[in-house]
């Protein structure tokens, strides 16, 4: 015990002296404004501060540095914050540090350097990470086609895909928008702009940025995916030399026998799936669950989060931080993933046990790590092309979305705290 508490010491000591410290409670009770708390940390971190992840503790609440400054930031977003002295800090931190508890403290010490990869001409129904990272003020930088292959990828530690279709059938929307003008215009650039990049077809165009993406993971970056950029990140590094498009979509018929030919290895989360022939169905692949899950009832549709060890799986517990275990789903041209198409060594850490089916799981590839969370928007339970984009001042505390943000804040984490 007296070796804890010299330790617990010599961290408080590792700050500058100011009047105590801030706590951020991430419960369902005291914080208001869950979403941009992450805001808040990711303000401080930039400021060159270190934060405290409390897991497991009120939340996941985020212990930082009482300065003048991050007051008045936590009053301006309305966020709320409790004062703690250093005598207080001292003792929560021995109480979280106790065996007795499934709590750990982890160290955030830098502000990741973050990018979106979404089409210039991005609509505003087309993305939740980009909305919840304007609501919360965490800023980005928006990256396509081209700055990937010109490797732009390595100026930053996060990437999260937009939801693309990196299979080069258009996001299977033939069937019902071909004759839209949007579909005809949005179809008419990626070729314009696979054309500019010196290849003959955008499925070669996506699939080698796929590769870039796949080589920015490998080298020890962090990537997160949502809805259809999850499985057709799959099928197109599996479909590597292979034509699964049809006439339609890349101007000649697919390959004969394409299914037998897709290399299961070269993916990151799925495997053994069968791809969906037909270009008026609008689905990938046996991966999602969407077409599989037509009798569930909304008031049936949630899933549960897995409980992790925060002292001895720090990784996945800190992506699980949420004031609840139990989220309300949502669909989308990804809703969830067949568990039968998941490889053994993927975690697991969201799922519709009800359903039978993984809605959050997440892996390593190489030195880096990615998370694939299914489904469109955690607060429009049924979002179609057209309809108006999420108001999240009025889900200040959504929980769906708060798995997004812990994902954003992940790679700030003490280095020692992400080995595997």
């Amino acid at each position: 015990m007296r070796n804890l508490f010299t330790i617990l010491f010599l961290f408080l000591w590792s700050f500058p002296l100011f009047a105590g410290f801030i706590l951020l409670p991430m419960d369902d009770v005291k914080q208001k404004e869950h979403l941009k708390a992450y805001g808040i940390t990711y303000w401080a971190l930039s400021k060159g501060e270190k934060v405290q992840w409390l897991l497991n503790y009120e939340g996941g609440s985020f212990l930082l540095v009482n300065t003048p400054e991050t007051e008045k930031e936590c009053q301006i977003r309305g966020v709320t914050y409790e004062i703690l002295s250093d005598t207080q800090t001292l003792q929560l931190l021995e109480f979280i540090s106790s065996p007795s508890q499934n709590m750990e403290a982890v160290v955030l010490e830098k502000a990741p350097k973050i990018a979106v990869y979404s089409p210039k001409s991005k609509q505003p129904w087309d993305d939740a990470v980009t909305m919840v990272l304007n609501y919360a003020e965490i800023p980005y930088d928006v990256v396509y086609d081209e700055e990937v292959l010109s490797d732009k990828l390595l100026l930053y530690d996060w990437l999260h895909l937009h939801h693309e279709d990196f299979t080069g059938q258009y996001g299977k929307f033939y069937a019902n928008f071909r004759t839209y003008p949007w579909y005809i215009e949005q179809k008419k650039e990626a070729e314009a702009l696979a054309t500019k990049l010196g290849f003959d077809k955008v499925s070669q165009a996506k699939l080698a940025v796929s590769k870039k993406i796949r080589d920015f993971v490998i080298g020890g970056g962090f990537m997160f995916a949502m809805c259809s950029a999850t499985d057709s990140f799959d099928i197109a590094l599996a479909a590597e030399g292979v034509d699964i498009c049809e006439s339609m979509f890349d101007g000649d018929p697919s390959e004969p026998d394409y299914q037998n030919k897709l290399d299961f290895t070269k993916t990151f989360a799925f495997q053994d799936f069968t791809l969906e022939r037909s270009p008026l169905v609008y689905e990938f692949s046996s991966i999602d669950m969407t077409l599989k899950r037509a009798e569930m009832p909304r008031t049936s549709d949630y899933f549960t989060l897995m409980n992790f060890s925060a002292k001895w799986d720090p990784i996945p517990a800190m992506l699980c931080q949420n004031h609840t275990t139990l989220i309300k789903g949502f669909m989308g041209q990804s809703t969830a993933f067949d568990p039968n198409t998941i490889k053994p060594d993927v975690l697991i850490m969201g799922e519709n046990k009800l359903n039978g089916e993984a809605r959050y799981i997440h892996g390593i590839k190489g030195k880096g790590m990615w998370t694939f969370y299914g489904g469109h928007d955690p607060e429009d339970y049924q979002h179609h092309v057209g309809d108006p984009r999420t108001e999240l001042e009025l889900h200040p505390t959504s929980p769906g979305y708060r798995l997004i943000l812990n994902n954003v804040l992940f790679p700030a984490a003490k280095k020692k705290e992400l080995k595997t």
